[in-house]
């Protein structure tokens, strides 16, 4: 079967050619998948997707036409595929409905420890030996409020991590964690949560519910010193919004790993490029935002299990058969 990956990193790559080898034919390529680059998949069966690649209609349609018969994501979220039209073009689409939670909830805690303790500023400063404490001043996590928005197996993971620091627990999701509630969770409504936390880390999926969740209504909401952390779908947080907020001399640290309009930029290499996008560069321009890379997947544990899955799916496509990871099942009738 031929097998066409996009978004591929040089790190995932063998990982993805050892998973196929002996049994596909595989084409790793770096590129973007969407309306500009979607004729170099004419001819294979499988497309093997990423979350920055763009598959609305008529990408969809195109694929089709070019012998597409089943879509395979790296990746749990899949906002990015209209599933409709998949399903209207006959196309098969399948993803990695669970990896290595405690990938994403570690990094999260990466990001808040950093950006509370102003890691970033003071590891740049004594690079040029300068090893004065001033503006390093954080806070300790023991004892303060952190309201954990959605708790599914990640927020979970995240909760546990919590609870070892001894913080107070606020959570909100459509159904409670037994093991958050074990843990001493409180299950809240959005706003409380928003106004009674020291920190507040977002692990819900993008939906239609969920767009735009952190808004200009719910940053006002926030505590001053608040701390804002964002390991799973830029489209949560209202970045203009954000902008303003931090223009105000509000919220004592952002850390984000994901951003609304990062496809085409996160992932590659933007140094010598003329920065087009303001929001984004101007997130860039405060002190206390701590930006990275939408890496907080990316072990080689949580990878390892995503490029498993991935292949599992290309064999499930092969025999007919529909699992947990499908999406848009195979047509009745080829």
């Amino acid at each position: 079967m031929e097998i066409v990956a996009y978004g591929v990193t040089a790190d995932e790559r063998p990982l993805l050619e050892a998973a196929f080898e002996g049994r596909h034919r595989l084409r790793c390529l770096e590129l973007i998948l969407d309306g500009d680059t979607v004729a170099t998949a004419s001819g294979y069966e499988v497309v093997c997707s990423g979350v920055n690649d763009v598959l609305d209609r008529p990408v969809l349609e195109r694929l089709a036409a070019g012998g597409t018969r089943l879509i395979t994501q790296r990746a749990t979220g899949y906002n990015n595929i209209d599933l409709r039209a998949a399903g209207d073009l006959g196309l098969t689409v399948a993803r990695v409905s669970s990896y290595s939670p405690h990938s994403v909830a570690e990094f999260a805690w990466a990001l808040a420890l950093a950006v509370n303790r102003r890691v970033t500023r003071s590891a740049t400063r004594t690079r040029d030996f300068d090893f004065r404490l001033t503006g390093l001043m954080g806070r300790d996590f023991h004892g303060r409020t952190v309201g954990v928005l959605g708790t599914g197996k990640i927020g979970t993971a995240f909760t546990r991590i919590a609870a070892g620091f001894g913080m107070r627990l606020l959570g909100h999701d459509v159904a409670a964690s037994p093991e958050c509630q074990a843990l001493g969770m409180e299950y809240t409504d959005r706003d409380r949560l928003f106004a009674e936390s020291d920190l507040i880390s977002l692990h819900v999926p993008l939906l239609p519910d969920t767009h735009h969740v952190v808004d200009a209504a719910a940053l006002r909401r926030m505590k001053d010193d608040a701390i804002l952390v964002n390991t799973s779908r830029g489209g949560l947080i209202d970045a203009h919004a954000l902008v303003e907020t931090l223009r105000a001399g509000r919220l004592d640290g952002v850390g984000l790993d994901v951003y609304e309009e990062e496809a085409g930029v996160f992932f590659f290499d933007r140094s010598l490029d003329v920065v087009t996008d303001d929001v984004l560069a101007r997130l860039m321009t405060f002190r206390n935002v701590l930006v990275s890379s939408h890496q907080a997947y990316y072990t080689r544990d949580a990878v390892g299990e995503i490029v498993a899955t991935t292949a599992r799916n290309v064999e499930d496509h092969l025999a007919r058969r529909t699992t947990d990871d499908t999406l848009v099942p195979p047509p009745t009738h080829d």
